[in-house]
């Protein structure tokens, strides 16, 4: 069997903040489509699944993205956290993954405008400005509808949304929550002024754009913790794959005032590429690193091998993995071990939970 040299630093313990995780190896959030498409229960395939990859020595998993209303839903079989029923069904999830000594959290969604109204219960999908993308609903494949541009009554109520599914994580046995702020949907549209039109406190400039963000993040830090909770942030958008800030090193400054302001202590800034530089010679992670001296999650199609000088250096503190921990349920033990890992399979790991 072919052997890699095994890297330490990502095989270490680590406390992280209210947790001790059994490595800096985290689960990425990916969505699967496994949960009821009606009710949005997760049944015991999914306990299976994350119990297989706790009981392997993952220190963090983060969960697909769960959804906070029927409104905040933008593809087939995805989980929810707004009913009793969702409730008690990822209580399930949670013992297993304790019962073999995991961390857990939860990821909460909202995709805005990337939806349909046969999607969300006839109703139609929410933005900052009623502006349609183009383009295909994910799975359900029908052009995007035309999105209601939100009251500051609904922005209200979606920030409480968020509030209480983070309250509902709790109640569920989850060790936190992250919330879903990047890759294009309803909170990072707000940032995004190609998606946002308002003249009001929630539109202007990008630090006047994050505000809806920050009010997110109060409101779950009220419920949670600051050290329960991560953000998800990024340049990318999924529907416009050729999006750029126009300024990196002023985008990255801006969003972490917020954050500190806010009272973050966990963020996970994201990218499809870790080794890619974005400006003046640095990459993403080590652009944020220059401006934030908190916990920082690295993810952007990362190898055990590559990440551990980024662990070593102090850019990142934990490293993320999604298709390598799809086709490796015993990850941690092939790294561990030197093996070498099997590849990403897409249609079996794309259509079979294991």
């Amino acid at each position: 069997m072919h052997m890699q040299k095994i890297p330490e630093k990502l095989l270490k313990p680590s406390r992280i903040g209210a947790w001790d995780l059994r490595s800096r190896v985290v689960m990425s959030p990916m969505t699967r489509s496994f949960a009821d498409n009606e009710t949005g229960v997760v049944g015991q395939d999914v306990v299976n699944y994350y119990q297989k990859r706790a009981a392997d020595g993952v220190g963090l998993i983060i969960t697909e993205g769960i959804i906070i209303s029927p409104r905040a839903k933008g593809t087939t079989g995805v989980p929810g956290l707004y009913t009793r029923e969702q409730i008690n069904a990822w209580r399930n999830v949670t013992n297993a993954v304790h019962e073999v000594g995991g961390t857990i959290v939860a990821q909460l969604w909202h995709v805005g405008r990337l939806s349909h109204h046969e999607l969300t219960g006839g109703y139609p999908s929410q933005a900052p400005s009623a502006i349609r993308v183009d383009g295909l609903v994910h799975r359900l494949r029908k052009p995007y509808d035309m999105p209601e541009e939100m009251t500051i009554e609904d922005i209200e109520d979606v920030i409480a949304q968020f509030a209480t599914a983070a309250k509902n994580a709790m109640e569920a046995g989850f060790d936190g929550v992250e919330i879903h702020g990047a890759h294009g949907y309803l909170i990072d549209q707000f940032t995004y002024k190609l998606a946002n039109h308002r003249t009001d406190q929630y539109g202007g400039d990008l630090r006047q754009r994050l505000t809806f963000m920050k009010k997110v993040l109060k409101a779950v830090i009220s419920k949670v913790g600051a050290d329960r909770k991560i953000i998800r942030f990024s340049e990318l958008k999924d529907e416009n794959p050729s999006y750029k800030w126009e300024h990196p090193e002023d985008a990255v400054q801006t969003y972490i005032d917020v954050f500190h302001e806010t009272g973050v202590k966990i963020i996970h800034p994201s990218t499809n590429d870790f080794t890619q530089e974005i400006t003046n010679g640095k990459t993403f992670h080590q652009l944020v690193r220059k401006y934030w001296d908190g916990v920082v999650i690295g993810v952007g199609n990362l190898n055990p091998s590559t990440v551990e000088p980024a662990l070593t250096d102090g850019t990142i503190d934990l490293a993320a993995f999604g298709r390598p921990l799809l086709a490796n349920p015993d990850f941690v033990h092939r790294v561990s071990e030197g093996w070498r890992l099997r590849e990403y399979d897409t249609f079996q790991h794309l259509h079979v939970l294991t």
